[in-house]
């Protein structure tokens, strides 16, 4: 029940924490680069917040807020209906989850989260995989539940 879970979160993760280690040792030198011209470049940051730089120095508190998300993830994950309808709700948590768990070991082992991917065609913070996993699941789990998730008939019925 846990083990495909687990094997697709330690590969996510496993896949942040190589982009981050390669952005450590071949970008953090140079600073930065181009990578398709006009549109990516990958840049170099030492984040020390969260998005668009809040809470930054706020290292701890950071870890705080990451461990209550993470633990609420796994809560409501494991509470969800082991329906096929919530199969993608439960996909969605698991990249969720990984986002969460890539940064937080940055932050524990670094103290910072390495950022390397930097659009060059508009102004927008230097992220990440782990960002990534996080915005788009979070975008794909709002509108799972705001259009596609229905509520039981029975509970309809009851109210």
């Amino acid at each position: 029940m846990w083990l495909i879970p687990a094997f697709a979160a330690i590969i996510l993760i496993g896949l942040d924490q190589a982009t981050k280690y390669l952005a450590l040792t071949n970008l953090k030198p140079i600073g930065s680069m181009v990578f398709m011209k006009g549109f990516l470049d990958f840049t170099f940051v030492e984040n020390r917040g969260v998005a668009f730089g809040m809470f930054s120095g706020q290292r701890w508190f950071i870890l705080l807020l990451t461990a209550v998300i993470t633990v609420a993830l796994l809560y409501y994950y494991n509470k969800l209906p082991r329906t096929k309808e919530y199969q993608l709700v439960r996909m969605v948590m698991i990249l969720i989850f990984s986002g969460a768990i890539g940064n937080m070991i940055d932050r524990v082992f670094r103290g910072y989260v390495v950022d390397f991917f930097e659009f060059s065609f508009f102004r927008f913070p230097v992220f990440n995989v782990a960002d990534i996993y996080v915005v788009v699941g979070v975008c794909i789990l709002a509108f799972l539940i705001l259009f596609v998730i229905k509520e039981p008939e029975e509970k309809k019925k009851d109210e």
